[in-house]
């Protein structure tokens, strides 16, 4: 079976090849300098992926002194694909611009004539394909990463949708067998021992006697599928207990942002009140996770005057997340959650490129 991707050391190994070849094409064995940073150039590309820019910045000299440029097209495409610092890959294909622009030690650069300007132009769009290749690789990578995780949490879901309802039928069933088929054989046992203790016929008494018998064993049986309909699976079978307020702490540790918790809310709230709380602070941390990564959170939680309140403020991301559809069903959710408890849900951008939300609810909620 053909494998659908090189191995690195193989690309790497090719990369380095074209590269050598370019500076056989383009640089003379007379000239020392130009063919020594050529060939640094070439061989720097080794290095590519565990520091591109350094790699980079080591061919920029084959491009000032030569027109072996190869190795700096492939060093400026690696760092685009692995650095979401578009300032920088946009200086680094200015430079690369002006390098290839520029005739050293002899630099003949004259924007009065037309075709220096064409010469830029072409120079230019060839950095910019570099890095525009760079960045589509990019991409392609992160989004499948994130299909990737998508993909994984859903099947999660499937999977614990499942055992719910797995675990809610045999709950049910096993109260179905207590509450009504163990109390009507549990009658059968009774009437057919008061029948063989009250009739004077012989039959009669040992059929009842039979019937009582059956049921006693019934009984037994009964009680012994119902515990293990309810022990049954284990913990993967047992509905999830509800949130609460103690379970915060851990969700904030556990949410791979750098967060902060400042709470004085009172002990003994409503059980939907604690919920709310825990719901609406997992989905705004899920969305800074998601639409502003490298971002800080505080969140603030207080009760004045019968009513609780939850801030959660993040601020401005420091990386450029990966735009994906949404739907916006989770902020939907919580609005629709806090109405159903008399409560509102705002939210908003805040002035620093940051985001906040802030939850109303009343400390009575029922439950």
């Amino acid at each position: 079976m053909i494998p659908r991707r090189l191995p690195a050391s193989v690309l790497d190994a090719a990369l380095v090849g074209v590269a050598l070849l370019d500076v056989w094409a383009h640089v003379d064995t007379g000239e020392p300098l130009r063919l020594a940073c050529a060939l640094a150039a070439a061989l720097s590309l080794l290095l590519r992926r565990r520091l591109p820019l350094l790699t980079y910045l080591l061919t920029l000299p084959a491009v000032l002194l030569s027109d072996a440029i190869f190795a700096a097209l492939a060093a400026l495409y690696t760092l685009a694909s692995l650095t979401p610092r578009r300032t920088l890959l946009a200086v680094c294909a200015i430079a690369f611009t002006i390098g290839d622009m520029t005739s050293w030690p002899s630099p003949n650069f004259d924007l009065s004539d037309t075709s220096t300007w064409i010469t830029l132009g072409y120079t230019g769009a060839t950095a910019g394909a570099a890095v525009f290749l760079g960045q589509l690789v990019q991409t392609r990578r992160d989004l499948s990463l994130r299909i990737a995780e998508i993909s994984e949490v859903r099947d999660h879901e499937r999977l614990l949708t499942d055992q719910t309802v797995l675990a809610g039928e045999r709950a049910q069933l096993a109260r179905e067998m207590h509450d009504v088929v163990s109390h009507q054989v549990s009658l059968i046992a009774v009437r057919a021992g008061a029948l063989q203790v009250g009739t004077r016929d012989a039959e009669v008494r040992e059929a009842a006697a039979t019937i009582r018998r059956l049921s006693v064993q019934t009984l037994d049986e009964l009680r012994h599928m119902v515990s293990v309909l309810r022990a049954s699976g284990g913990r993967l079978t047992e509905l999830t207990p509800q949130p609460s307020l103690a379970d915060l702490r851990q969700l904030v540790d556990n949410s791979g942002i750098e967060a902060e918790l400042r709470t004085d809310l009172p002990h003994g709230l409503p059980p939907t009140v604690q919920r709310a709380i825990y719901h609406t602070v997992q989905e705004t941390l899920t969305n800074v996770r998601k639409h502003a990564p490298g971002a800080t959170t505080t969140i603030r939680m207080s009760h004045e005057g019968g009513t609780v309140r939850v801030t959660v403020t993040n601020t401005a991301p420091t990386r450029p997340a990966l735009p994906l559809p949404s739907a916006h069903y989770g902020l939907v959710g919580l609005h629709q959650r806090a109405a159903l408890l008399g409560g509102t849900v705002t939210s908003g951008p805040t002035a620093d490129g940051g985001y906040h939300l802030r939850l109303e609810l009343p400390a009575e909620g029922t439950s």
